[in-house]
């Protein structure tokens, strides 16, 4: 089998760390692995299957000689450093939205259009964490009877924000559980015992860029401009795993036995639906696992051909990292490497 050399740009935050758990865990076929982080990062240490990696800064020259780069170090960093990797020969996997909207790079998760791979230009582009998991929900769905509307609302963990946002909310509950005022800096107001309807920022017509992100990035993933979709994204006191509740219409009618049927067989899900008996998708449940879980599967009855759906995945897996392995692993697979 083939090895690679491989480049985390991002090592030492949430994403990257997980990204290089994943590799390990999968067995990616890694020839040499090569830790990147910003300047104050550098000379940190970090285990990869039994050996002590030397995280250093990253630089245009650092990607010399790699094949495969996984950027989970944010828009401006990918700006600057993806296009230098390509130039070195190397193929990124980018999870920031630096691309996602550009024409001449693809927007892949491998349950739903993993044709759009091959079309890339050096560069390929995770989706938002959200998107990533509604879609992998919606592809069966959609294939079977043709989804006209979505309507989508998320509840997201501050892992999506970073270790920071993590660290605030177990301080803030904390605090509060003492008697003190909790303190917060990385959200607008305490997240602990609250709810935010704001993640990213607004522009002029009162819509989050977080929510325009899953309406924008759907289409593309589908190539369907014609679906109807809106969002509204929300924070919750949550450490780890985004919930959504998505409403869809459907160009024809498709029961809930049917649709749990269709799901049930398709790939990377994992239906939980028998709310008689309490069984339905739970963000501690989800933490830690690769699938995304879909329940409380039933029809929407004040439209002709409606369904909801409520899906869980954990965010920095199949919303970050995972996503982006099972990128690298379909191109290893078909080399296009």
């Amino acid at each position: 089998m083939k090895k690679y050399n491989v480049a985390i740009v991002g090592a030492t935050g949430a994403v990257g760390q997980t990204m290089l758990k994943i590799l390990e865990e999968r067995n990616f076929p890694v020839k040499n692995i090569l830790l990147l982080a910003s300047a104050r990062s550098n000379g940190h240490v970090i285990e990869f299957k039994g050996e002590k990696i030397t995280v250093q800064e990253a630089v245009p020259s650092s990607f010399e000689g790699i094949d495969i780069a996984l950027f989970s170090a944010g828009k401006t960093v990918s700006k600057q450093l993806a296009p230098e990797a390509v130039k070195r020969g190397a193929i990124v996997i980018d999870n920031s939205n630096a691309f996602r909207m550009d024409s001449e790079v693809p927007l892949v998760v491998p349950e739903v259009n993993p044709e759009h791979i091959k079309k890339h230009k050096g560069i390929i582009a995770n989706p938002n964490c959200s998107t990533t998991q509604m879609v992998v929900a919606l592809k069966p769905i959609h294939d079977t009877v043709k989804i006209k509307r979505v309507v989508v609302s998320t509840y997201q963990a501050v892992s999506g924000t970073g270790v920071d946002a993590v660290e605030e909310l177990k301080q803030q509950l904390k605090m509060i559980l003492s008697g003190k005022a909790p303190k917060h800096e990385v959200y607008p107001y305490p997240i602990a015992f609250n709810v935010l309807p704001h993640i990213d920022i607004f522009d002029e017509t009162g819509y989050s860029l977080e929510e325009l992100k899953m309406v924008n990035e759907t289409r593309k993933i589908f190539d369907d401009d014609s679906m109807a979709i809106t969002a509204t994204t929300v924070r919750v006191p949550v450490v780890n795993c985004h919930s959504e509740s998505v409403n869809i219409e459907t160009k024809e009618k498709l029961t809930a036995d049917m649709a749990r049927e269709i799901l049930s067989k398709a790939p990377g899900i994992k239906v939980v639906d028998e709310p008689q008996r309490k069984q339905y998708p739970l963000p501690g449940d989800a933490s830690g696992r690769d699938e995304v879980f879909i329940g409380r599967i039933r029809e929407d009855f004040s439209l002709k051909n409606g369904l909801n759906l409520w899906i869980v995945a954990d965010n920095l897996r199949k919303g970050a990292a995972l996503n982006a392995v099972q990128i690298a692993e379909n191109m290893s697979d078909n080399a296009l490497i």
